[in-house]
Formats: structure tokens, sequence, C-alpha cells
């Protein structure tokens, strides 16, 4: 890639019962979500390893659908996004297992065998799991909605923790 086909990016976030949410965007939609500490370094850094970017630039005003949004889903009056993504990234496979994460309705949960199932690849759990991994979207495609076998609360890349939350906050009873 030259650096004539660097990506510009637009981020900012909100304070949320799960810590600061990070969001960033492109002309095209939102790009990413980054979740707890470590933010916004650690959202640009698994950003650019899928895209080259020019230095990001922090701007509320260009990010203000999002921020509304997500501000609506924290306070549990929002239950489903509508929001341009901007996807510059992942192999076909990912993105089978994205889209159907985000078919996934609030409040209810499925497992990663299941989404296997669905794809028609009853064999690719950790597959999923790690497609799922991969995700830079996480609330908008929520990944948080999948557990483990069993109902186990497994892999969240913003933590285990803040995965069992945002459940929560969507009214699903852990055991």
């Amino acid at each position: 890639m030259s650096a004539s086909d660097a990506r510009s990016i637009a981020y900012a976030h909100i304070s949320s019962p799960v810590g600061p949410v990070w969001a960033a965007a492109t002309d095209a939609g939102i790009c990413a979500v980054g979740l707890g500490d470590g933010q916004p370094g650690a959202l640009f850094d698994r950003l650019s390893r899928s895209i080259d970017l020019e230095p990001p630039r922090e701007d509320p005003e260009a990010l203000a659908s999002a921020l509304a949004q997500l501000r609506e889903y924290f306070s549990r009056i929002r239950r489903a996004f509508d929001l341009p993504l901007d996807i510059v990234y992942g192999t076909s496979f990912q993105r089978a297992v994205w889209k159907e994460t985000a078919s996934i309705p609030y409040g209810t949960t499925t497992t990663y065998g299941e989404i296997a199932r669905r794809l028609g690849q009853p064999c690719a759990t950790r597959a999923v799991g790690a497609a799922l991994g991969a995700n830079l979207l996480p609330v908008l495609i929520p990944c948080h909605r999948v557990i483990g076998a069993r109902d186990r609360l497994v892999g969240y890349s913003a933590g285990v923790e803040t995965k069992a939350a945002l459940l929560r906050l969507e009214g699903v009873l852990l055991s």
C-alpha cells in the first residue's frame, strides 16, 4: 500500500458502565470499537495490522451518531444499532462469522458451536472463536453474546468480566 492509500480515521470515546468505550470511523463508517483500559492505542494497533492508517485524529463530532447510539445502548434504551460499518479486513470465514453474530438478538446468547453449525462447519468451533477474537467491532457486532458450551463465559478481547457485564446489562441471567 502506498502512503496515498492510507485511511483517514477519526475517533472519540464515551464513559460507560464497563469503562471507556472508544469508537473509530473512516468516511465510510465505524471501523473499530475499543473497550476498557489501554485505548485508543490498543484499538489503533489492532486496526493498523489490517489497514494502512493516517495518524488518527480525535473528532467527537464525526462520531456523534455512533457515540449517541452507544450511550443509548449502555443506558438500556437501544437494543440494535443503526450505523454504517466499514469492515475493511477479515477473511471470508471471519466475515461469515461476524454476519451470523450480528444477527444474535439483544438479551440472548448462542454458542461458538451453534455458530459453526449454522455456517455448515460443525467442527469449526475453535475457528469461530478465533474469528470473534479478530472482531474489531465489539458491541456493534455483539460477540459478547457468544458463550461456550454449557453456558460457560469464555474468551473476550476486553476480558471475561466485561463480557459478563455486557450480558448483565442486556438482562442475560448468568449462572
